[in-house]
């Protein structure tokens, strides 16, 4: 089969399309040097490179960051360098923590953005952690907004955090960025930018600065050969990349022999071979068909917007039992039998005691019992939990909301229950949890269970006394399951100090990640401020990690309460479905129905879902086509078959403040699968063979055939991006006879390859040659999409580097 070029590898392989002119001798000259300057500069390096292949740093990756899993030593830095500094309020106070004295800071001598402050580490350290103090007193100089930066060098650093102080004297800590591109890497550098004060136009103040992280030198060396490994290992695959985009494939290949290194998986490099350099269109298909055999395509599709399928599901019998409007109420679905079970809520009158399973098999309700307490169970409830142990087929049920006025004639016990599936009969754990070292009586609070590890954590919420003007937070609780042993881990006031501070709140999200032992918490209300932060609580190590101080900023939703959420661990993302929100920058609340995947890998927030219309009229008309906006609702998700699945709330209807709904509903989010991926793939590369078959200029007909059957197939005409570029591809027809007069060889003869081969005549003109190997290296590029980043060459392109001032 004829060829652009002789493969990589082989003998004396020269770089097509350069050659044979004194332009080309020239650019050829000058890619060896270049392929020997690339090769020169890993023997000219202070020590040998430290080269390796992605799995070989992935499997280092992994064991550092167990290492790292060590709670965070402080760290002893001095004043590198700073911007400048007013009155006697130099950088040097920053090193001791004096809150009641005003003078103990440092201050700028100006508020531009120009403003920094630079520590040097004594010794390089993975930064973790950074602690700012502040003076006892709310005041006008607190950075509003600030950024972190850090590296090896002061002249060459990395944002580590972009985030701001809340103006009030508690000190604070946020987690650095420490990880980059999957590497851990350390620092001796650390410099804060202030951007914006309190105070409108007064300078910038800093009045204590503490930093945590690993500072052990095994363990901080091992870091930065892994990373000065992985940086020597790039900038040789970005030269790789670059020789073979620009076909300069001497210097490629010297390189390449050079760093005994490929530039990608071997599968991607015989699909390139075959792409590019063979024009073998069918080979790039089976690589393809193999490709999607290995799902190599699904974390192309994980990043692809979902598509939202509603589905009301109503009973087939009109007269069959159905839970009754609520709000306030609790679900939990177990996996394993697709059964969802429900219990009490507020059905805008009283609290309900009602328990309901509700069977996917059959698409039925069934009533467990009308009211628990005839069998010996709880009494009715709203704003309590419940959360299900799959792996004992036991629920668990906790707290309650009281209303004030039924306060001082109740007794306020936090009673904890448990209902065994398989015998249907209900426990009762504890009368009061508070007095075995568990919460008080709590609302609005949140439940999960670790199967696994036979652990329940209970976080938030508000506690219920007798005094309705005090509002007290609850803390952060474990459950042992085995020993039925409670155990507070940290209170709302009292947290480990100069560690990230995990405020309780109430109408908050909780997850549980039973494969990586963490607990995702977010969002939520406290006191009257609606949040949109999110943290990780790791349960092994008693650590937390904030993930956002407002993730509305980095694309995801407005602060809220009450919204709902799922995980899907095997995906690696959870799912938030939007309740009470508050717009940014005001303080009006709404209703709104948005649906929310978050990809845990990606830290990356979609939007998948909107309709924030609340009229009667409208949804008197779609009532049964999308649920309606909400908020006290519950939503349940099978990850076994991805349904989710939405019971009843609140619509916050004016002038019905009592309203509740029973509608129920399946959602299912819809995305391309392999097939899909695959269909759009064989589109490329049959629309780059089309067009070749138009420049060859053999026989249109043969052309336009072959566009009509195999391109055809692969188009999806009822998208209509697809179809229009299937459209626009007739265009290439009519340039046929314009090919043919500019280049006569083109239109046959014994120096064209037939078109049907996918090969290029080498005699039919360099500059075609060069562009058609652009064109296919672009269509390459472009299926490279589809492939995981561990297996493809570097995204970056080399020239991109090249600094412009």
């Amino acid at each position: 089969m004829a060829s652009l070029g002789k493969p990589l590898g082989a003998v004396g392989v020269a770089s097509v399309g350069v050659a044979g002119s004194a332009a080309g001798a020239g650019a050829g000259a000058s890619s060896i040097d270049a392929g020997g300057v690339a090769a020169a500069a890993l023997t000219g390096l202070g020590r040998p490179p430290a080269l390796m292949s992605s799995q070989q740093l992935q499997q280092q990756q992994s064991q550092l960051r167990q290492q790292l899993r060590v709670p965070p030593q402080r760290l002893k830095y001095d004043i590198h360098s700073y911007s400048s500094y007013s009155a006697n309020y130099h950088p040097k106070h920053i090193l001791v923590n004096k809150p009641q004295d005003q003078s103990s800071r440092w201050s700028s001598g100006s508020n531009n953005q120009m403003q920094h402050i630079t520590l040097k580490l004594d010794k390089k350290a993975i930064v973790q952690t950074i602690t700012f103090g502040k003076y006892h007193k709310v005041h006008v100089c607190n950075l509003k907004e600030f950024k972190v930066y850090g590296g090896l060098t002061p002249d060459n650093m990395l944002e580590l955090l972009h985030s701001g102080l809340r103006n009030d004297s508690e000190q604070e800590t946020f987690s650095l960025k420490h990880v980059a591109n999957g590497v851990v890497f350390p620092c001796q550098y650390i410099r804060i930018v202030p951007l914006l004060a309190w105070g409108a136009n007064f300078n910038f103040s800093i009045w204590y600065i503490e930093l945590r992280g690993v500072a052990n030198q095994e363990i901080v060396e091992q870091a930065l050969w892994q990373y000065s490994s992985y940086r020597e290992t790039e900038v040789i695959r970005l030269c790789l990349k670059h020789f073979r985009q620009r076909n300069i494939l001497d210097s490629f290949q010297r390189l390449q022999e050079h760093a005994n290194m490929q530039l990608e998986d071997p599968l991607l490099t015989d699909l390139h071979r075959h792409l590019v350099f063979n024009g073998d269109f069918d080979g790039a298909e089976e690589l393809l068909i193999r490709a999607a055999a290995r799902n190599l395509f699904e974390d192309y599709i994980s990043c692809y917007p979902y598509k939202p399928i509603w589905r009301r599901i109503l009973p087939s019998d009109p007269d069959a039992q159905t839970p009754g409007m609520r709000g306030g109420h609790q679900m939990c679905i177990d996996p394993d039998t697709g059964t969802i079970y429900l219990f009490g809520g507020w059905d805008g009158s009283r609290d309900l005691a009602d328990f309901w399973a509700f069977e996917e098999s059959t698409q039925q309700w069934r009533c467990i019992s009308m009211d628990t307490r005839k069998q010996s169970g709880p009494g009715p409830r709203s704003c309590h939990k419940i959360c299900l142990d799959s792996a004992k087929k036991a629920i668990y049920l906790l707290g309650k909301y009281v209303d004030p006025e039924s306060r001082p004639n109740m007794q306020l016990d936090s009673d904890f229950w448990r209902f065994d599936i398989a015998t249907s009969k209900w426990t009762k754990l504890c009368s009061n949890t508070a007095q075995y070292g568990g919460p008080e009586l709590i609302y609005d609070h949140q439940m999960v269970v670790d199967s696994d590890r036979q652990m329940l954590y209970v976080f938030g919420g508000c506690t219920i006394g007798p005094d309705v003007s005090q509002r007290v937070y609850s803390g952060l609780y474990s459950y042992n399951i085995a020993t039925n042993e409670w155990t507070l881990i940290r209170t709302d006031t009292s947290q480990p100090e100069n560690a990230i501070q995990l405020k309780s709140r109430i109408g908050h999200s909780m997850l549980v990640n039973p494969a990586t032992r963490e607990l995702y918490i977010f969002a939520g209300q406290r006191n009257k401020d609606y949040l949109s932060d999110f943290y990780v609580y790791e349960m092994d190590t008693d650590t937390v990690h904030e993930i956002a101080r407002d993730y509305t900023k980095q694309g995801g939703p407005d602060a809220g309460f009450t919204q709902r959420a799922t995980i899907d661990v095997g995906l690696g993302e959870f799912y938030v479905l939007s309740g009470l929100m508050r717009e940014t920058h005001t303080i009006q609340e709404s209703v709104r129905s948005t649906f929310w995947v978050y990809s845990i890998k990606r830290n990356k927030w979609m939007l998948v879902y909107h309709n924030n219309i609340t009229s009667a009229e409208y949804w008197a008309r779609m009532g049964d086509k999308e649920p309606r906006p909400r908020f006290a609702h519950q939503l349940v998700y099978n990850p076994n078959n991805k349904c989710q699945y939405l019971f009843g709330g609140n619509p916050g209807e004016v002038g019905s403040p009592n309203l509740r709904l029973d509608d129920f509903w399946e959602l299912k989010l819809l995305r391309p699968n392999a097939e899909d991926v695959l269909r759009r793939a064989r589109f490329q590369i049959r629309r780059q063979r089309f067009r070749e078959m138009c420049q060859s200029g053999r026989d249109p007909h043969q052309a336009l055939q072959y566009l009509q059957t195999q391109v055809s197939q692969c188009v999806n005409h009822t998208d209509e991006a697809e179809s229009k570029a299937f459209r626009e591809l007739s265009a290439c027809l009519f340039q046929w006879a314009a090919e043919t007069r500019r280049d006569p060889a083109a239109a046959g003869g014994a120096s064209a390859v037939g078109a049907s081969s996918g090969g290029m005549a080498m005699d039919v003109g360099e500059s075609r040659v060069n562009d058609t190997y652009m064109l296919r290296t672009e269509l390459y590029e472009s299926l490279l999409e589809f492939f995981p980043d561990s297996m493809r060459e570097p995204k970056e392109n080399l020239v991109d580097l090249v600094r412009m001032s």
